[in-house]
């Protein structure tokens, strides 16, 4: 049995408050509101562009099977070196025309990084992740500060 709707009146508002269809805030946002989890100074070292990566990997044109397999390769190598903050750029995305009903994010690579970051195996060598500095890449590049 289908659960009742509510009565409806043309010409009614929409009740106010949380509908359950937020719409996800950018990877930008969500990345930021991380709480920090490193040395807090260094964190604000690493966020001005004074830390130097000790490696970096570079995603641009990669599919993104291409791009994960990459990506984990490059983290669990460089964790397996001790390397603690490495940089990892996947471009800002190519910019479309948008003309359908429904939007699609820009940024295939920038998008599905910051998941993949947060799935194993890769999560276990990852302590923070932020946005890199704009002498870095900015928004089309992310630190990744590994765990010891």
């Amino acid at each position: 049995m289908t659960p009742a709707l509510p009565d409806f009146e043309v010409g009614s508002k929409a009740p106010v408050g949380r509908s359950g269809h937020d719409l996800m805030g950018s990877v930008s946002d969500r990345v930021a509101r991380q709480p920090v989890q490193m040395d807090k100074k260094a964190f604000g070292r690493m966020k001005r562009g004074k830390l130097k990566p000790e490696g970096k990997i570079d995603l641009h044109g990669m599919t993104a099977d291409q791009a994960h397999g990459a990506l984990t390769g490059f983290i669990m190598r460089s964790h397996g070196e001790g390397k603690r903050l490495v940089l990892v750029i996947t471009g800002k995305g190519k910019s479309k025309r948008d003309d359908g009903p429904i939007p699609t994010r820009r940024g295939v690579l920038k998008h599905q990084v910051p998941q993949w970051f947060a799935l194993p195996p890769l999560k276990a060598c990852i302590l923070q992740v932020a946005e890199a500095h704009i002498r870095h890449g900015g928004t089309g590049a992310y630190y990744v500060y590994l765990r010891r």
